[in-house]
C-alpha cells in the first residue's frame, strides 16, 4: 500500500478554515431559517386572533346572527373580511358549531371540524389553536361572539392552512441561501489569506520541519560547552543551557527561564545590547566570583530587536586549551632544537673546510655522527613507535641548550602504541612531565640538573617513570596537586600542566603516583592499561 502524502500546512488550514466557516455559516443559516419561521407563525397566529375578535365585535356580525336567515347576512361578511385580510378561511358558526358562514357553500349548514370550539364556545375564551379542519391543517384564531346581555351566541375562526404558511417559509429560502452562499466564499477567501500569511510567518516550514529545528536547537545549545543565555526584548530569559547552569554554579534545570536578567546578573550588559543593538565580542567579565570570556549578540527579525543572546566560557578553560596548544608549541621546540643544534654544527663544519683544517672537521663529523647515530640507534631500537620516538630525540637536543643531563632509560623498551590509543595524549603526558621537570631544575647548578625518563610496555601496560633532581614535592601540595590552579612554582599563571596530565590519564584510563625519586626531586609514575577505552568500556559494560 502507497502511504497518504501529508497535506501541507497551507491546504491543512485552508481545508479546516473553510470548513469551519461553512458549517458555522449553514447552521447560523439553518437556525435563522427556523427561527424566522417561528416568527411568522407566531405573528400570523396574533393577526388570525386579532382578525377573529375584531369581526366578533362587528355590530353588523350580532344583527346577522339576530337575523331570520344569519347565513344570508353572515356569509358576505366573512367573504369580505377574507378577501381582505388575506386569509385561508374566515368561518362563522352559531352556539352549537353549525356553520353560518364557510368559503365553501356546500359546507354550510354543517358542523364545524376541528373539535377546537369548546374553549370559545364553553368558556368564552379567544385563542389561537393548530387543528385540522375541512380545508386541511390550517392556524386558527378563536373569538366568541356575545349578545348585548353577555351570552355566546356563537363563534369567529379565521386560518391559514400550514401549506401557505409553508410557502411563505419557501419565499425567505432563497435569500437566506444567498447569504449563506456568500458568507462560505468569504470564509473559504479568508482561509486561503490566512493560511498564506500563517505560512509565511513561519517561513514556508512545515510542522514537522519546525518540530525537526525545534529539536536540533536544543540539541545543539545542550551539546556546546559555552554558557548561552537569551533573552526576549524585555530581557526575560527564555533560554538557558546546560553549560551556563554549571557556569553559574546554580543547580536545577528551570530556575532561570522567566526571570530577568538583571535579576539573576545585576553587572549584565544584555539589556544595552537590547537598547542599542551592539556587539560586545571577547569581553572580560565576572559572575559569581568566576572570570569568564562574553560574547553578546543581538536577535534581529528585520530592523526590529527582538532579544539577544550571551555566550561566555570560563577563562579557565580557555587557559587551559592555552597549556595544550603549548605542548604542540613544546614539541615543535624540541625539534626546532634539534634543527638548531644542527645548524651550529654544519657552521662549525663549514668554518673548518674554510680554514682547510680538514682532518679536524672530518673528526668532528665522525664524533657527532656516532654520537647522533648512537642516539637514534639506541631511541630507535628501545622506542618502536616514531611519534614518541621523535618527542624524545627533540627532548635530548632541548636538554643540550638547557644543560640538562637527559636519561632515557637503558631498561626502557616499547613497541609501537595500539591503534585505538591517542599518540596525542600520550605527547602531552610526557611533554608536560620532562617540560616541569625540565624547569623543576632550571635554578640548580649544571653538574646537578638531571632529568630521567623511562618507558616500558611490559605487554599488558605502558609504564612511564619521569624523575628529576629538583627539590621535589611538599607534602602539603601533594594532595591537590592535579587540581586546577595548582602548581610547584610560585610565578606566572600556572597550574595547568598537570591537570592536563591527569586528564589524559584518567581519558586513557591509566593512574597516576608521584613519589620521592633516587635523584632527590619528584618521581611521576604513570600506568596506562593496553586495553586503555576498550578496557574502560568493557568495564563499564559489566557493571
Amino acid at each position: 500500500m502507497i502511504p497518504m502524502k501529508t497535506k501541507s500546512l497551507q491546504s491543512r488550514i485552508f481545508s479546516y478554515g473553510a470548513l469551519f466557516v461553512s458549517v458555522i455559516a449553514i447552521v447560523v443559516g439553518v437556525s435563522f431559517y427556523f427561527t424566522m419561521s417561528q416568527g411568522i407563525e407566531q405573528q400570523l397566529g396574533i393577526r388570525a386572533l386579532s382578525i377573529a375578535k375584531t369581526t366578533a365585535d362587528r355590530p353588523d356580525v350580532l344583527a346577522g346572527f339576530q337575523s331570520e336567515n344569519p347565513t344570508e347576512v353572515l356569509q358576505p361578511i366573512a367573504e369580505s373580511v377574507r378577501l381582505q385580510t388575506g386569509a385561508e378561511y374566515v368561518v362563522i358558526g352559531n352556539s352549537e358549531g353549525i356553520r353560518y358562514a364557510h368559503p365553501v357553500v356546500d359546507r354550510i349548514g354543517k358542523k364545524m371540524v376541528g373539535d377546537d370550539n369548546e374553549r370559545a364556545l364553553i368558556l368564552g375564551e379567544s385563542y389561537i389553536s393548530e387543528a385540522t379542519g375541512s380545508l386541511g391543517p390550517a392556524l386558527r384564531g378563536k373569538a366568541p361572539v356575545f349578545n348585548e346581555q353577555g351570552d355566546i351566541i356563537g363563534v369567529i375562526s379565521v386560518g391559514y392552512l400550514n401549506e401557505d404558511i409553508s410557502s411563505m417559509f419557501f419565499q425567505y429560502v432563497d435569500n437566506i441561501s444567498y447569504i449563506v452562499l456568500i458568507a462560505i466564499v468569504l470564509g473559504v477567501i479568508g482561509s486561503s489569506v490566512l493560511a498564506r500569511n500563517i505560512k509565511k510567518e513561519l517561513f514556508d516550514l512545515e510542522p514537522a520541519e519546525i518540530a525537526n529545528l525545534f529539536t536540533e536547537r536544543n540539541a545543539l545549545i545542550e551539546s556546546v560547552r559555552e554558557g548561552i543565555i537569551m533573552v526576549d526584548a524585555k530581557g526575560i530569559i527564555t533560554t538557558v543551557n546546560a553549560a551556563a547552569y554549571d557556569a553559574l554554579s546554580i543547580p536545577g534545570r528551570a530556575t532561570l527561564v522567566g526571570k530577568s536578567i538583571l535579576e539573576v546578573l545585576p553587572n549584565s550588559l544584555l539589556p544595552k545590547v537590547l537598547e542599542t543593538g551592539e556587539q560586545h565580542l571577547d569581553r572580560p567579565m565576572e559572575i559569581h566570583g568566576k572570570k569568564v570570556i562574553v560574547n553578546r549578540v543581538p536577535i534581529r527579525s528585520g530592523e526590529q530587536i527582538i532579544g539577544a543572546v550571551s555566550t561566555f566560557r570560563l577563562k579557565s578553560e580557555i587557559d587551559q586549551l592555552t597549556i595544550e596548544l603549548s605542548q604542540v608549541k613544546r614539541y615543535t621546540e624540541a625539534l626546532r632544537a634539534q634543527t638548531h643544534e644542527y645548524n651550529n654544527f654544519l657552521y662549525t663544519i663549514s668554518g673548518l673546510i674554510q680554514l682547510q683544517s680538514y682532518d679536524e672537521a672530518l673528526g668532528l663529523i665522525h664524533e657527532e655522527t656516532e654520537e647522533h647515530q648512537s642516539l637514534i640507534q639506541f631511541v630507535t631500537k628501545r622506542l618502536q613507535d616514531p611519534f614518541l620516538g621523535g618527542i624524545v630525540i627533540g627532548f635530548f637536543n632541548r636538554a643540550k641548550e638547557l644543560k640538562v643531563r637527559f636519561l632515557l632509560d637503558e631498561d626502557s623498551s616499547l613497541n609501537e602504541l595500539p591503534t585505538h590509543l591517542e599518540k596525542t595524549h600520550f605527547v602531552s603526558i610526557i611533554g608536560n612531565l620532562v617540560t616541569n621537570a625540565f624547569e623543576a631544575i632550571e635554578m640548580l647548578p649544571e653538574e646537578k640538573r638531571m632529568v630521567r625518563l623511562f618507558i616500558l610496555d611490559n605487554g599488558e601496560e605502558i609504564l612511564f617513570e619521569v624523575e628529576d633532581s629538583g627539590h621535589g614535592i611538599a607534602d602539603e601540595v601533594l594532595d591537590s596537586l592535579f587540581q586546577k590552579k595548582v602548581s610547584t612554582k610560585d610565578v606566572g599563571d600556572r597550574g595547568y600542566g598537570l591537570i592536563k596530565v591527569s586528564d589524559n590519564v584518567e581519558d586513557l584510563s591509566g593512574s597516576i603516583t608521584v613519589e620521592k625519586g633516587d635523584l632527590g626531586g619528584a618521581l611521576f609514575i604513570i600506568s596506562i592499561p593496553k586495553g586503555g577505552a576498550m578496557l574502560e568500556t568493557y568495564r563499564n559494560s559489566n557493571h
